[in-house]
């Protein structure tokens, strides 16, 4: 039916909002004149999933974590649910992530931003029970790495900002929810469709075409990052980088991983799980590049 992301800083206000919303959300459904579909609202977070603050000490625990939090929002979508993920969420990537398996799952999406300065939320998490508390290392380290939503990614929009004196914007959330468009599926499913002859060719030469574009583009070789134009075919497609070194083997490694993986579904016999043109190969590499990159 509905995801709804939640991000911001730690100790930013962010699960007092995710229940103002689910409150929200189930009195407007049990209403005497509500004659919509049977719904039901799941909030996912750390706590729920029994995710340890200590788990964003590094990389290496933070990473399952994250994979607890997409495997209970995978298990959790579908057409009677609205799913709430309480969370930081501070990663583009990870937000990418999610946004793929709701678009998979032909459900709403919107992002909420919960925008508290900095300052603030260090005074809020110093409140907090120990429990409940991040290593104070881990806590700047968290703020520093947060990337912002943005209404101009596809995967955050649309974006509701939220401050810490704002009233939420529950009348619109409701809408967004309810009546709001859906992402269309990146996959055409064409019944009956073969690949054509010449696909692992085109694959492996679309592939390469980006690789190449991007290679010499700026936002490679600065380390700046952000979006970058990829004229490829008759489009003229962009890509969102992160502000980090990339170097020409990643790109690479990830061009071979993205071929092998189509490579096996065609000699799978696999009908249909990809218009076998230049522009489609380009925009599914696209976006697996900024899924892995962001990540």
């Amino acid at each position: 039916m509905a995801l709804v992301t939640i991000s911001g800083y730690p100790a930013s206000g962010k699960t007092y909002r995710a229940e103002q919303l689910q409150t929200y959300l189930e009195s407007r459904l049990s209403a005497p004149d509500y004659d919509g579909p049977r719904l039901k609202v799941v909030v996912i977070s750390d706590d729920s999933l029994g995710v340890d603050r200590t788990a964003y000490d590094d990389s290496r625990s933070e990473k399952p974590a994250r994979g607890a939090t997409l495997t209970a929002l995978t298990r959790n979508l579908g057409k009677d649910t609205i799913v709430i993920i309480d969370g930081m969420n501070y990663i583009k990537g990870f937000r990418y992530q999610m946004h793929c398996a709701g678009r998979e799952a032909q459900v709403r999406m919107c992002t909420i931003y919960v925008a508290s300065p900095p300052d603030e939320c260090r005074k809020r998490h110093e409140e907090k029970e120990n429990d409940k508390k991040y290593k104070p290392a881990t806590f700047d380290n968290l703020l520093m790495r947060f990337e912002e939503p943005n209404s101009m990614a596809r995967w955050d929009s649309p974006l509701f900002t939220v401050s810490s004196t704002d009233e939420m914007p529950l009348e619109s959330l409701w809408t967004t929810i309810m009546t709001g468009a859906k992402a269309p599926t990146n996959v055409a499913v064409v019944q009956n469709a073969k690949p054509p002859t010449d696909a692992l060719q085109i694959l492996e030469s679309t592939a390469t075409t980006v690789v190449s574009l991007l290679s010499s583009s700026p936002a490679v070789t600065s380390g700046t990052g952000g979006r970058a134009p990829l004229p490829v075919s008759s489009v003229r497609l962009e890509i969102n980088l992160p502000p980090r070194s990339i170097t020409l083997s990643e790109l690479q490694r990830h061009k071979r991983q993205f071929v092998a993986v189509h490579r096996k579904a065609l000699s799978q016999g696999a009908q249909g799980s990809l218009d076998w043109n230049e522009e489609t190969v380009a925009r599914k590499f696209v976006d697996y590049l900024e899924s892995h990159l962001n990540t």
